[in-house]
């Protein structure tokens, strides 16, 4: 079989295979991984609450904790992760509340930590965590409720005061969360004030508490799920019944939400779905062989925020994640939303296509970069202007650029240069670019420039700007440069390939006519995701996404929708 049979059989075979896993209402679902630390949260969130009432759950997600235990003692982000602190510890807790913790554990954080006294793992998880108190603080939290440790002297205080202020100053309070995590300012930040010494400011901050448990109330979705994560929504309802708020509205939804969305087998994922986000990512995949485009179309214009959102202040118009009610709208769903619209519409415009160009165009930084959910936080890392989320913009304008409104398309210009000067000005000196939410955890520093530049080079493509095409040689050379000798590419140089970074590199080089002497290059990265396809192992699970504050997780899709894009890519330009 010559090659490009080769190839054209590995497109069928995805096809199918993607085409399969579609939902009857025509979304895309895919699978998260499930995750030690969304289940031990999820498991004593639920402990506090009604120990009897939730004891089959208890019972069954104890289990499935101590049947993923590593043989060190530890617990990895997802099943096929290595010994993660964070699980490790979160485990560790929940077991030490419901199940009695197991030695070995104790024996593994001890070594992680230089001991486990309260000091110990205090200053170990905020050393971690840096500046950054978003999840070091309901870490700390939760060890404290669960006994393990017995001071709350040195757990950080949050300013669940600052809540009740209107949203548009959050930016500029320098809150130590991320933007989407004012709910566990709230409640850990009451938690935390329960428990801690008593000053002059006692009476001030015990008037707050009303108001703030009624903003609180009020991002809360009806179904309960902030963000649609265990993790989040479990630490604030632990923190509720912990703080004395037991029968609270806030905490009885969470404990629904937590129910609602266990796993069979006992445990939970890190989010409930991705559906928006991988349907995007299908969409692209498949191209022009969808034949219902209309009938999708219909259902991704439906998805997009018709209101203000409660949750972090955005403007109607975006995209979030996620088809459910816990979602928020970011600006990378909101370009793949509207680069699926322009794939399924033929090009043709539509209301939806604007609001979504004009959301994006409200979120972009002054720096000229574009943050994932809000405007302006740009001290913590979640919340600053990211490359390749920037490219994704980028490319939804200018499909769309000939089509917008006159004084549209001038704004949209201007905003395409920022991005292109911020995106200049954050390239590394080896042309590359790293990126926020995706990484390698086999990388020294968990980091993965392959996926960043991988994307970035290829949202280039679109663009005939000389700075978009210098910046995009040097981002090939680098892809190019780290390539491995099996042909693949992991997360960064020297790291082993995976068929995710992989596929996300063999795009990036797709997308352009590059030299014939460098062609090889792409050849051989087709004959790694061939070797794969031939052993079984194309759909492997590889946790390479990041959640709150590093938390891995793999997607069943991801593998599906990257190698696909690849390949018919590669079908386009391959002898």
């Amino acid at each position: 079989m010559n090659k490009r049979n080769e190839i054209e059989e590995m497109i069928r075979t995805l096809r199918a295979e993607l085409f399969q896993a579609r939902t009857p209402g025509g979304m895309w679902k895919g699978q998260l991984s499930s995750s030690a630390i969304s289940t031990s949260v999820a498991i004593f969130a639920l402990h506090l609450i009604d120990e009897e009432r939730y004891a089959p759950h208890i019972r069954k997600g104890v289990e499935w904790l101590k049947n993923t235990m590593q043989n060190n003692g530890s617990w990895g982000d997802s099943m096929e992760s290595p010994s993660n602190l964070t699980a490790t510890l979160l485990s560790y807790a929940c077991l030490y509340a419901t199940d009695g913790a197991p030695s070995q554990t104790k024996e593994y954080l001890s070594v992680r930590f230089g001991g486990t006294t309260d000091q110990d793992i205090i200053k170990g998880v905020l050393a971690y965590y840096g500046k950054d108190l978003t999840f070091s603080a309901p870490i700390l939290v939760m060890c404290a409720l669960a006994g393990v440790i017995r001071s709350w002297k040195e757990i950080p205080q949050l300013p669940f005061e600052l809540s009740v202020l209107p949203q548009r100053l959050f930016r500029f309070l320098q809150l130590p969360v991320v933007s989407y995590a004012i709910p566990a300012l709230i409640a850990v930040g009451i938690m935390r004030y329960r428990k801690g010494k008593k000053g002059i400011d006692s009476l001030i901050r015990e008037a707050f508490i009303g108001r703030s448990l009624k903003v609180l109330l009020k991002l809360q979705p009806a179904h309960g799920g902030f963000l649609e994560a265990a993790p989040l929504t479990a630490f604030v309802a632990m923190c509720m019944t912990g703080a004395g708020y037991r029968q609270h509205a806030v905490t009885q939804r969470a404990a629904g939400f937590l129910t609602d969305t266990i796993r069979e087998d006992g445990s939970w994922p890190i989010d409930t779905n991705l559906s928006s986000w991988v349907t995007s990512l299908s969409i692209r995949a498949l191209g022009d062989d969808i034949e219902d485009k209309q009938a999708l179309a219909n259902c991704i214009k439906r998805n997009a925020f018709a209101s203000r959102h409660p949750f972090t202040g955005a403007r109607e118009g975006g995209w979030g994640w996620t088809d459910l009610p816990g979602a928020a709208p970011d600006a990378d769903d909101t370009s793949g939303s509207l680069v699926a619209l322009h794939i399924l519409l033929n090009g043709a415009y539509c209301p939806e296509v604007e609001k979504g160009i004009e959301w994006l165009l409200a979120l972009q930084n002054r720096d000229g970069g574009m943050p994932t959910f809000c405007k302006g936080w740009g001290k913590l890392p979640f919340d600053r202007s990211c490359a390749d989320i920037s490219a994704h913009a980028l490319l939804a304008m200018q499909l769309w650029m000939d089509k917008l409104p006159e004084v549209l398309q001038k704004r949209c210009k201007n905003s395409v240069q920022r991005m292109l000067q911020w995106m200049q000005k954050s390239q590394a000196e080896d042309g590359s670019w790293t990126p926020l939410w995706f990484g390698d955890q086999h990388a020294k520093d968990e980091r993965s420039p392959v996926y960043g530049t991988s994307m970035v080079v290829e949202y280039l493509a679109i663009s005939e700007d000389a700075l978009a095409r210098e910046m995009r040689e040097k981002g090939l050379k680098y892809i190019l440069s780290v390539q491995n000798a099996d042909g693949g590419w992991g997360g960064a140089k020297g790291v082993p390939s995976k068929v995710t970074l992989t596929s996300r590199a063999l795009s990036a080089l797709a997308s352009y006519l590059i030299p014939e002497t460098e062609r090889g290059a792409m050849e051989q990265a087709f004959e790694y995701l061939r070797r794969k396809y031939e052993a079984g192992q194309l759909f492997e699970a590889e946790p390479i996404g990041l959640y709150f504050a590093r938390l891995w997780y793999s997607e069943r899709l991801y593998n599906l929708t990257f190698a696909l894009n690849a390949l018919k890519k590669v079908q386009t330009v391959i002898d």
